[in-house]
């Protein structure tokens, strides 16, 4: 029998004094409407950007920058966001959150230019590394008792899996029916109702034996990010030997190389190494990274096949996301509650990663003449259980057990994960169709009918390459993931300590 919270202190839940268990829920559906706010609005865009071209008169070579700007900001500033969370209140940092993503999308909706689209989704990115870490370490305090932490990371786990899928659903209902604009206006809406929530519900106290701020290891790590990030999108529009490709994703490398270095020996580290060396949590943020990796070959261009090669609407496309979407949803919500409690994640993440890899190696299979019942359900729905078997157990293991002083930056960790693989993915497997089709039409007349199979070929390219990322990830999690139930205690290092998850 779970006890009601009462506890009014930040560091151990999320909740007000006088808010029962029932309440709890009501936590989760807040943070599960920033949590997909965030998520949905790296994909939203996509389905928007050719009505965005056509209005604002931006060039094919710079409308990458329009989602490359999230994502830089975003992944280079999560780990930073979910530290000051830790330093400054989690309910705090989560409304604040709110508040700047809401004005950023304003800003974006509302561009007259495409200089101001592109300030508008780097301060988006830039606000959401403050909410999505606030929000997941919400989630951690304020859910302790093993059977409701199940659930509730199973529900969780969907969003964060999901909300990719939903956001191209949503990016072609707004754009079909209302403009591109809405794509962008959507958040005021989703950020209203979380604010009001949020500030109902959650509890306004200072956190419990705050961290100090790491400066020099906020730095290395921002800026590594940052090079790894922007050296994988420069080589979509440049070669792999520009210096600004190359040049990038050296620094990026030495500088984290230099930040791992830096955590060893600081005093008060901004990624404490007790929060990645734990075997569970390790493992779970490789899972994160891997599967964001790979499963943004579904999004990206499963998008481009059924709208340029089969002439699907965008809504039409983003309905035919919808099985996959309730496919991760049922596998989240067993996994979490069933699976991993009695099995462990050992044999569940890397089960997981096999499904994604035989779905992406089904999609191969794609021509001009496949159906969508015959064809492109199927590894949806091969997809949308490995991706469940994936998601919800990494984001309950990856922060399970850490002090409550930790909780910010190992649910920033988790972010970061998926972010930064979802975008060294996307600009990676870009690069490799593009060469893929340019190398298709070599000594072949540029025909419609050639130009549509090059298509085929480079889309056909990167699911390969993902399925190849996620045979690795079942090979890595498989090794790196130990045996058996979990049982998982907190750190105990730095003072007060989140409650022990036993799965």
């Amino acid at each position: 029998m779970t006890r009601p919270t009462t506890t009014t202190s930040q560091g151990a839940t999320g909740l007000t004094r006088s808010t029962g268990e029932n309440h709890r829920w009501w936590v989760l559906a807040v943070i599960g409407l920033a949590q997909l706010m965030v998520v949905l609005d790296a994909t939203i865009v996509n389905i928007a950007l050719p009505s965005a071209q056509t209005d604002l008169g931006f060039s094919n070579g710079n409308r990458q920058w329009v989602v490359t700007a999230y994502a830089l900001a975003f992944g280079s500033l999560l780990l930073l966001g979910g530290r000051i969370a830790d330093l400054v209140g989690r309910k705090r940092i989560f409304l604040i959150g709110l508040v700047g993503f809401s004005v950023a999308s304003a800003l974006g909706g509302a561009a007259p230019s495409f200089e101001v689209l592109v300030i508008a989704r780097a301060l988006q990115g830039a606000f959401g590394a403050l909410l999505a870490p606030a929000a997941l370490s919400l989630l951690t305090t304020t859910f302790s008792d093993p059977s409701e932490r199940g659930k509730a990371f199973g529900i969780y786990g969907a969003i964060a899996g999901t909300g990719g899928a939903f956001g191209l659903l949503l990016g072609g209902l707004l754009t079909e029916y209302l403009n591109w604009r809405w794509c962008l206006f959507v958040n005021l809406i989703l950020a209203a109702i979380a604010f009001v929530g949020a500030v109902r519900l959650l509890h306004a106290g200072a956190p419990e034996d705050p961290p100090k701020l790491d400066i020099p290891g906020t730095v290395l790590v921002s800026l590594g990010l940052f090079g790894l990030v922007y050296g994988f999108s420069n080589a979509e529009s440049h070669s792999w030997s520009s210096v600004g490709t190359w040049g990038f994703l050296v620094a990026g490398v030495v500088l984290l190389i230099a930040f791992v270095w830096w955590q060893s020996r600081t005093e008060h580290p901004v990624l404490p190494l007790r929060v990645v060396l734990d075997r569970n949590r390790g493992a779970s943020f490789l899972a994160m990274f891997i599967a964001g990796a790979g499963m943004f070959g579904v999004f990206l261009f499963l998008t481009y096949y059924l709208q340029q090669s089969l002439s699907y609407s965008p809504v039409m496309t983003g309905v035919a996301f919808l099985p996959m979407i309730a496919m991760v949803i049922f596998a989240s919500v067993t996994a979490t509650n069933a699976l991993v409690p009695r099995l462990g994640a050992k044999p569940i993440v890397p089960v997981g990663m096999l499904l994604g890899a035989l779905g992406m190696a089904w999609l191969t299979r794609l021509d001009l003449h496949s159906t969508y019942g015959a064809n492109i359900l199927p590894p949806l729905l091969v997809m949308g259980i490995g991706m469940g078997l994936i998601f919800a157990p990494a984001m309950s293991l990856g922060t399970a057990g850490v002090a409550s002083h930790d909780a910010g930056v190992a649910s920033a960790t988790v972010n970061t994960s998926q972010q930064v693989g979802g975008s060294i993915g996307t600009a990676l497997l870009n690069t490799l169709a593009t060469s893929a089709a340019t190398a298709y039409l070599v000594g072949k007349q540029a025909s419609p009918a050639n130009q549509a199979q090059a298509q085929l070929h480079s889309y056909s390219t990167a699911y390969w390459w993902s399925a190849a990322f996620f045979v690795f990830g079942m090979v890595v999690c498989g090794l790196i993931y130990p045996a058996g139930k979990p049982v998982i205690h907190p750190t105990e290092e730095g003072g007060g300590t989140a409650p022990s998850v036993h799965m």
